[in-house]
């Protein structure tokens, strides 16, 4: 093997300890996106499911209950009435990863008409 040979082998042995954390950084950004992405639809789930409860009547500590099974790890969960509907919003933080990716703030609401009683 001829002395430039060696050194071209060389030279991909560094390019390749450069590309490896690269390559690594960008799949751990991709997780961390498609986590938040999960956690959206878990927040979706968890107000339409609260706020179903609320239109019910279902006390506030059952519908708080309900709504956080289905929400993700750490998420607030707030229940209103405005007007004649039933409001459940869902707030949870996604990412964050060592704080080495981005960490991002998904919402869900959800709005149900109350159910009057007697119909």
């Amino acid at each position: 093997m001829s002395t430039e040979a060696r050194r071209d082998a060389g030279m991909v042995t560094a390019e390749l300890a450069v590309a490896i954390p690269v390559v690594v950084f960008v799949l751990l950004i991709c997780l961390a996106g498609l986590s938040a992405a999960i956690d959206q639809v878990r927040c979706v789930d968890a107000a339409r499911a609260g706020s179903r409860a609320a239109a019910r009547g279902d006390p506030l500590a059952e519908v708080h209950q309900l709504a956080q099974r289905a929400a993700p790890e750490g998420a607030v969960i707030s229940v209103s009435r405005r007007g004649g509907d039933a409001l459940v919003t869902v707030r949870a933080r996604a990412g964050g990863w060592g704080g080495v990716v981005p960490t991002w703030t998904v919402t869900a609401a959800g709005r149900t008409p109350v159910e009057q009683a007697g119909r």
